[in-house]
């Protein structure tokens, strides 16, 4: 029963984690939900903006999944922590002062998944049942 509750809670903690960082990149990148906070969309291919983006939005999009969840999950972590140094660091120490608290939840987030991966509930559990059972016996 606990490795059960525990199990959900790993996969609903991913799911959750995924679709907001997947909207955040969508609000970035299309001007939906609310839309960016600086206010308009970046342009195609504006460093750092647009490629923050679409790490945002594909990322989180395979955290969302399960797939490939590990790999997504550090690349979306090592997106934040860049965020957080090169644009909230400077205006202060603390999360609290700067305004990086969101920057600093979404990468301690993505280091727990790479380290935890994606639970039970995802396509990489799916991936790698289908792997075990198209394995072909080998003989003696």
């Amino acid at each position: 029963m606990q490795q059960q509750v525990r199990d959900a809670g790993v996969s609903l903690f991913r799911i959750v984690v995924g679709l907001l960082f997947a909207c955040h990149g969508a609000a970035k990148l299309f001007g939906v939900l609310g839309g960016p906070r600086g206010g308009t969309p970046p342009a195609f291919l504006e460093w750092p903006s647009w490629w923050a983006a679409v790490i945002e939005l594909v990322a989180g999009g395979l955290v969302l999944l399960g797939l490939a969840t590990r790999a997504a999950a550090f690349l979306a972590a090592g997106e934040m922590a860049y965020a957080y140094f090169t644009v909230h660091q400077p205006k202060g120490l603390f999360p609290l002062i700067n305004g990086g608290e969101l920057a600093a939840l979404f990468c301690w987030s993505f280091l727990i998944l790479v380290l935890i991966g994606s639970g039970p509930w995802s396509l990489d559990t799916v991936v790698a049942h289908l792997r075990r059972r198209m394995k072909v016996p080998q003989g003696p």
